[in-house]
């Protein structure tokens, strides 16, 4: 892979609003991610970060998700910050992360989206109590889609 490839991936990432891409190729493998900032200020745009790494083995990735604007519904949205399928636990037989009713801090764990195998866990970044959870367990997200009405505290 050469920087003019690596260079037009960026170009894609950046037109289709893309936060990551993993692509795999002869052994090599290219991950490119945007960072996230974590402020109370709202910012016009965050600056990105590309890296070229091997990775030798998969990675969990744990990005937390940003508290959208207000729902209609009222309080602010947890919202899948990709395509994948949504999990309240982190298992089967295991008690869900969150439940209805109860209190969640910033960076507290409320579910985990899996993505091309990989679960991902999704960190709460508003305090508030969960109001409704949107979505049922094992059922497909996609980007930007409510998980988890929040009423903030």
């Amino acid at each position: 892979m050469n920087l003019k490839e690596i260079k037009e991936i960026i170009g894609l990432m950046n037109e289709n609003d893309l936060a990551e891409i993993e692509i795999e190729r002869d052994g090599l493998k290219l991950k490119l991610k945007k960072s996230v900032l974590e402020s109370s200020l709202v910012m016009p745009s965050a600056p990105v970060k590309y890296s070229l790494e091997k990775i030798p083995t998969p990675t969990t990735n744990h990005e937390p998700v940003s508290a959208g604007e207000p729902s209609k519904k009222g309080g602010a949205e947890i919202k899948s910050p990709m395509v994948g399928t949504f999990y309240r636990s982190p298992s089967p037989e295991a008690p869900p992360f969150v439940e209805i009713g109860q209190m969640v801090e910033v960076g507290q764990v409320v579910c985990i989206v899996e993505a091309m195998k990989l679960m991902n866990e999704i960190k709460s970044e508003v305090r508030g109590k969960i109001k409704e959870a949107v979505v049922d367990n094992a059922e497909p997200v996609e980007f930007g889609q409510a998980l988890f009405i929040v009423e903030p505290v």
